[in-house]
C-alpha cells in the first residue's frame, strides 16, 4: 500500500527536521562553550539575522495577583489602613462601598453621621483614611477637610462615636513667594503655585488703598509671606498672609499683620498706620467699571446727555455686593430709576447708595447695622438698566462725590501702648520682605 503525504504535512515534516538539526547544533555550541578554559569571561548574545532592535515590541502587562494563602486566611484581629480619594459627586456611602466595609457597619456608620455637615459636604480631591479588619469591619475613619481640621469616627463597643472635630497636628512653616502680573493677579498667583485664596487676601488687605479694578497693570509684582501647614495626611494648607509687598505703577505698598495683646488684629504699614480704612475702594471683589463718575454722559435709555453721579460696576447677575463701610441701613426698597436700592448711613457726613440690585440680603432691613465687607445684596438689572451692573454712589452731606477724588478718613493706627509689641512681632516679617525687595523679576510669557 502506498501512502501519500499532503504538501502541508510535508512542510511540517521539513520544519521539524530543521528544528531538530538546529537543536543539535545548539547543544554542540553550548557544549563547546562549557569546554572553554575559565580564564576569562565569555558573553554571548543571540540576535536573529537581518533583525532590528527597534522592531522588538515592548509590551506592559499588568495582572491582578491573588494574595498568598496565608494572607487570605489571616488573623481576624489584623487591621489595615486604606486611603480613598474623594471624587466629584461622591457620597460617604459610595466611599464605604469602595472600602468594602461590611453592610452592618456601613448602616450603623451612616446612621451616626446622618446629620453631620462635614460628611454631607465632601470636598473632591481630599482623602478619606479608614482602618478596617479583613472581614470588612470598620474601626476608624478620618477626614482632613481643610485648614488642618480633622473629622474622626471611631468604633467603641460596637457603636460608632463621633470624635470632637479638632485641629490635626501638623507642621506650620513661614513661606515667602514672589510673582509678577502679566494678565491678572489671580493668574500670577496661580503661576507662583499658590491658591487663589492668597490673591483674595491681598485684595482684601489693600482694598482701601488700591483699586484692583482699575489700577493693576502688566508688570506689577508682589512678594508675599504666608503660613503653610502640612497635616497628617500630607496635604499642605496655605493659611493667613502675614506680610506682603505690592508694586503697582512703580509705587510700593507694604502691609504686615499684627495682633495686639488686647486681641484686636489687622494689617498695618511698617510704621503702624492702619490699612483697614473706613471705606473700601470698591463694593465688589470681581468686576470691571463700565461707566465712571461724570458731569456729562449720554444715557443709553433716556437718549440724552446728563450727569452720571456714581460709578457703574459691570458684573454677572447675583454677584455679591459688599458694604463699603460700617453703617446703618437708611433705605431698602424700590426707587424709580435706581430699581432695588440700598442706602447706608455711615456717620453724620458720609453715606453710600447701591442701585439696580437683583435682590437684597435676607437679613437686611431698615435700621439694621452692617459692618464693612458684609454682603448686603446682589447685582442685577432692575430699574433703568440695560444690563446687569451695580450703580454705586458715595455721598458727602447728601451730595454725590467722586470717590477717587476726595480724601477719605483714616482708621486708628497702632497706639503708643502697643507700638513696642508691634515692632517686635513685625520685625522678622519686614526682614523677609526686604530680602526680596530688590530681586529682579522676569515675566515668562
Amino acid at each position: 500500500m502506498i501512502y501519500y503525504q499532503s504538501s502541508r504535512k510535508k512542510r511540517r515534516n521539513i520544519l521539524a527536521q530543521k528544528n531538530t538539526v538546529f537543536a543539535q547544533k545548539k547543544v554542540r555550541w553550548i557544549t563547546c562553550l562549557l569546554s572553554l578554559p575559565l580564564l576569562g569571561m565569555v558573553t554571548a548574545f543571540g540576535i536573529a539575522p537581518d533583525s532590528s532592535l527597534q522592531e522588538v515590541p515592548n509590551q506592559k502587562i499588568i495582572r491582578a495577583l491573588p494574595l498568598p494563602e496565608k494572607f487570605a486566611s489571616s488573623d481576624p484581629d489584623m487591621t489595615f489602613w486604606h486611603q480613598e480619594s474623594i471624587r466629584r459627586g461622591d457620597t460617604i456611602a459610595a466611599i464605604l462601598a469602595r472600602l468594602e466595609v461590611s453592610q452592618k457597619d456601613k448602616r450603623h456608620f451612616l446612621e451616626t453621621v446622618r446629620n453631620n455637615q462635614v460628611m454631607n459636604q465632601l470636598r473632591p480631591g481630599e482623602i478619606i483614611h479608614a482602618e478596617t479588619r479583613p472581614d470588612g469591619e470598620l474601626l476608624t475613619l478620618r477626614y482632613f477637610y481643610g485648614n488642618g481640621e480633622q473629622f474622626q469616627v471611631e468604633k467603641i463597643d460596637d457603636t460608632f462615636e463621633l470624635s470632637k472635630q479638632s485641629t490635626a497636628d501638623g507642621t506650620t512653616r513661614i513661606q515667602v513667594t514672589s510673582g509678577i502680573i502679566t494678565t491678572s493677579l489671580f493668574a500670577a498667583v496661580d503661576k507662583a503655585d499658590l491658591p487663589s485664596t492668597v490673591a483674595s487676601q491681598m485684595i482684601e488687605i489693600f482694598s482701601s488703598s488700591i483699586d484692583f479694578h482699575r489700577d493693576v497693570r502688566k508688570g506689577d509684582r508682589f512678594t508675599v509671606v504666608y503660613e503653610s501647614t502640612q497635616d497628617e495626611s500630607g496635604k499642605v494648607q496655605v493659611g493667613r498672609v502675614l506680610a506682603v509687598d505690592f508694586f503697582n505703577k512703580k509705587k510700593a505698598s507694604r502691609a504686615v499683620y499684627f495682633k495686639s495683646p488686647d486681641g484686636t488684629d489687622g494689617y498695618y504699614t511698617p510704621q503702624g498706620e492702619n490699612l483697614n480704612k473706613p471705606f473700601l475702594m470698591a463694593p465688589l471683589k470681581f468686576s470691571r467699571i463700565s461707566s465712571g463718575f461724570s458731569n456729562g454722559r449720554y444715557h443709553p435709555i433716556l437718549k440724552r446727555w446728563r450727569a452720571h453721579k456714581g460709578i457703574d460696576y459691570a458684573a454677572p447677575t447675583g454677584t455679591p455686593i459688599m458694604a463699603t463701610a460700617d453703617g446703618v441701613v437708611e433705605f431698602k426698597g424700590w426707587q424709580k430709576g435706581y430699581g432695588n436700592l440700598i442706602v447706608l448711613k455711615h456717620d453724620a457726613q458720609y453715606s453710600s447708595a447701591y442701585g439696580h440690585l437683583s435682590k437684597f440680603s435676607k437679613t437686611l432691613h431698615n435700621g439694621a447695622r452692617v459692618k464693612q465687607g458684609d454682603v448686603i445684596g446682589f447685582v442685577g438689572a432692575t430699574g433703568m438698566a440695560t444690563g446687569p451692573h451695580l450703580h454705586y454712589e458715595l455721598r458727602v452731606n447728601g451730595v454725590q462725590r467722586d470717590p477717587s477724588k476726595i480724601v477719605m478718613p483714616v482708621a486708628q493706627s497702632v497706639g503708643k501702648k502697643h507700638y513696642g509689641e508691634f515692632r517686635k512681632q513685625t520685625r522678622e516679617l519686614i526682614s523677609r520682605l526686604d530680602l526680596l525687595r530688590n530681586t529682579r523679576f522676569v515675566a515668562l510669557n
